[in-house]
């Protein structure tokens, strides 16, 4: 899997300046909270980058001032940059120690959306600290399936930020065109989206699911497969409309869409996930199937004497899709993201939920794409069935949180962490 990754700084771009610019941002992040000199930062941000120390020994004049070295010009340059960004920030009343900008509850450290730096790797795949709307722009890497989670519009933000529901749709399209120009013909897009927005203070619920659906094909050129129904355990609610007043029912439910560039060439295959036929469909098979002539739907049905009784590999699974919004994998995150300091990311989709789609819409050694990696489930569902993967996270801490669920898979390399 072959791909060009770019930050964009204001000065000319040179072959080790993302290298230098990750190992900036590892070598901070080796140090955790205590605070980090230039001098030191300096040593390991040119290691990290395959440098050699001999680099930081030049000397070049500049404006007739003698004694200037451009590499410890270029680390300050981008030690800026990271301030800017909230990343990292001055230790008070410390002349040149910085350190990580701790994380809290009200503010996630966000990178700053023009640069895009590797979080993490592994054999088959790469996560990217930054927008995907600046990564995907500059790839030009076949994609075959998008499995996301944006975040929803909701009127209280999450810790991590959301769009409101005015600026959604336009929002949700200037996201995804990047990623739709690399869908390879006949490529699919499932996109998990809530039904939950209502108009505010009435009972109604927003009609933003079909405007953005809508505008994906008017503007993306993305047909509508199907609406999936993802059945899970949600929590009792909307409170106000079910428990308080009565005027509506308790949800149970979230949309997945299946879209696609071109149906004609659409790449799904019900046969990859067929499920278990039940006992009793098993003694139907064995008992020879339909035993009289049977019609419904006034005669749009028919059932003739036999149907039903050749063995099968299964079942064809229906577009309703039962499955927990927890699960033993997003626990087992939870867990590690909380013991190693790091927020665990609030709304993960199930692990099983991300296999299914993509056993469904893709075949091994193709590429799976998660624009909004925050737990990085669909990464490691696609790492788990042996498809090629991309995602993308604007927060730091998702992405040190996601690297701890891959540590044990071929190839895995934190990039984040500085290897002294």
């Amino acid at each position: 899997m072959s791909m060009t990754v770019h930050a964009k700084p204001s000065r000319p771009a040179d072959t080790h300046q993302l290298a230098l610019f990750t190992g900036i941002l590892a070598a901070y992040a080796a140090n955790d909270d205590a605070p980090l000199d230039n001098k030191t930062l300096y040593r390991m941000a040119v290691k990290q980058a395959g440098l050699p120390e001999s680099v930081l020994d030049a000397r070049v004049s500049i404006g007739g001032s003698h004694g200037h070295n451009l590499m410890t010009r270029k680390i300050r340059w981008f030690q800026q940059t990271l301030k800017a960004a909230g990343v990292i920030e001055r230790i008070p009343g410390k002349r040149g120690l910085w350190k990580l900008t701790q994380p809290n509850k009200d503010k996630l450290n966000q990178i700053d959306t023009t640069l895009s730096v590797l979080g993490f790797s592994t054999r088959l795949g790469v996560a990217i600290l930054g927008s995907c709307e600046t990564f995907f722009k500059r790839i030009d890497t076949p994609v075959h399936l998008v499995v996301t989670s944006p975040p929803y519009p909701l009127q209280n933000s999450r810790d991590y930020g959301n769009p409101s529901e005015a600026e959604f749709v336009d929002w949700m399209c200037r996201m995804l065109e990047p990623v739709v120009k690399n869908l390879v013909p006949g490529g699919s897009i499932c996109l998990n989206i809530s039904n939950d927005i209502f108009i505010k203070g009435l009972p109604a619920r927003s009609l933003y699911r079909e405007r953005l659906i809508l505008a994906l094909h008017d503007r993306l050129g993305l047909y509508k497969m199907d609406e999936l129904i993802w059945e899970s355990n949600k929590a009792p609610g909307p409170a106000i409309w079910a428990s308080k007043t009565r005027t509506q029912l308790n949800v149970a439910y979230e949309p997945v869409y299946w879209l696609t560039n071109d149906p004609s060439l659409v790449a799904s295959d019900n046969r990859r996930v067929l499920q278990p036929h039940s006992k009793e469909h098993q003694k139907f098979i064995a008992a020879g199937g339909q035993k009289h002539r049977y019609e419904s739907s006034n005669g749009a049905y028919v059932h003739l004497p036999g149907s039903y009784s050749a063995e099968t590999k299964g079942k064809i699974p229906r577009n309703v899709i039962k499955i927990g919004n927890a699960d033993f994998s997003q626990r087992a995150y939870k867990r590690m993201a909380i013991a190693n300091g790091l927020p665990a990311h609030g709304a993960p989709m199930p692990l099983k939920l991300a296999k299914f789609l993509i056993e469904f819409l893709t075949k091994p050694g193709e590429v799976v794409v998660d624009p909004f990696g925050g737990s990085f489930t669909t990464p490691l569902a696609a790492e788990l069935l042996g498809r090629a993967w991309m995602a993308t996270e604007l927060v730091a801490e998702y992405v040190l949180g996601g690297a701890l669920r891959f540590k044990e898979f071929m190839g895995y390399q934190n990039h984040l962490k500085y290897a002294a």
